[in-house]
């Protein structure tokens, strides 16, 4: 709810008025980006402009290169992280929170790469951790998660379903609930990929940055930055900001369609490749939805034909991929965007 204050050093993972995601009082001018000569060679080197400066559970993240695709668009190889998604950048901001909270337990609801990421750096941590996932979910998942010694919940019924098991056992005492959604320490930190691009790219941005969306904390991250390097006078021209969604499950690209400023409903859950996207009720839909807005952009969608032959693509360009990261190629190799240069993110393995 606009306006209930929560303060940051405490387990409280909601708004206790109306159950919402909580957004961070924090507005960093980053100047120090001007000087990066000499900092650690990960995302915490633009630790001046993080809420938490601290690299104590670090594996590594950040610092992904870019390779070209096309003449205009390339692609961001966040695949590289050390648990192979842009996720290492909000999950180790979640552990390092943790680690100065202390608390007895850490718990997550993800059956994909959060669900691994908070897994791998709550191991970095100490921190004892159990990830929620929906019953039925993939074996090879489930490993991927146990494997850093986490353990692992199955919950009867759908991804909401499991969400709000874990909504609930978060309310227990000596609990961090390291939410990717609700917790705004998550976007703090996926906000460094924008900053990678600036400076990997001479202080500039392309004319677009298209970005995959279920949840949308890549999303909400990247706009966080744009912000803040316009503050500081480090931006001369705003980017588009880009949101690509499934065809198949697609509620935001059809409440932008619709010109509205949040979602009326769930939309229906069907079959997709795309499945680390396929969110049928978003709880940042406003912001996702304002910040496209804000930035000049709009929404893409990916059919199933399209997003299986962006895919192969990928592969014959030597670049193997999970399905839900091709997402954005198959949204704009065939030129959507036009004349404008763009970066896509690639994440996973193939």
């Amino acid at each position: 709810m606009d306006g209930t204050r929560v303060p940051s050093a405490t387990l409280t993972w909601c708004c206790p008025a109306c159950e919402g995601p909580l957004d961070l009082d924090f507005h960093p001018t980053p100047g120090e980006l001007k000087t990066l000569s000499g900092r650690v060679n990960s995302l915490w080197r633009y630790g001046a402009s993080l809420p938490l400066a601290n690299p104590s559970v670090s594996l590594g993240e950040g610092r992904t290169p870019l390779v070209a695709l096309t003449e205009r668009v390339s692609a961001k190889l966040d695949f590289l992280m050390p648990t192979l998604s842009f996720k290492d950048r909000g999950a180790v901001m979640l552990a390092a929170l943790a680690s100065r909270l202390g608390p007895e337990q850490v718990i997550a609801d993800s059956s994909g790469n959060a669900g691994r990421a908070v897994a791998a750096y709550c191991a970095r941590a100490s921190l004892p951790c159990t990830v929620y996932v929906p019953a039925g979910t993939a074996a090879k998942k489930l490993t991927a998660i146990r494997q850093f010694g986490a353990s692992v919940r199955e919950v009867p019924g759908d991804r909401e379903t499991t969400a709000l098991a874990a909504r609930a056992a978060a309310n227990a005492p000596g609990t961090f609930y390291a939410s990717h959604v609700h917790n705004p320490y998550f976007l703090q930190g996926t906000k460094t990929y924008v900053f990678e691009l600036w400076e990997d790219l001479g202080g500039r941005l392309p004319d677009a940055l298209v970005v995959p969306v279920g949840n949308g904390t890549l999303l909400l991250g990247a706009a966080l930055a744009l912000r803040e390097l316009h503050a500081a006078g480090l931006l001369d021209r705003l980017p588009a900001l880009y949101a690509v969604q499934a065809e198949a499950v697609a509620p935001l690209a059809r409440a932008w369609a619709a010109g509205a400023d949040e979602l009326s409903g769930p939309a229906p859950v069907r079959d997709t490749a795309a499945g680390g996207i396929a969110i049928p009720y978003p709880l940042r839909a406003r912001q996702i939805l304002a910040a496209v807005r804000e930035f000049g952009g709009g929404f893409l969608t990916a059919s199933e034909p399209e997003l299986d032959a962006a895919r192969r693509d990928l592969a014959r360009r030597g670049l193997a991929v999970e399905p839900t990261a091709v997402a954005c190629w198959a949204a704009v190799r065939s030129g959507a965007l036009g004349e404008r240069s763009a970066v896509v993110p690639l994440c996973g393995a193939g």
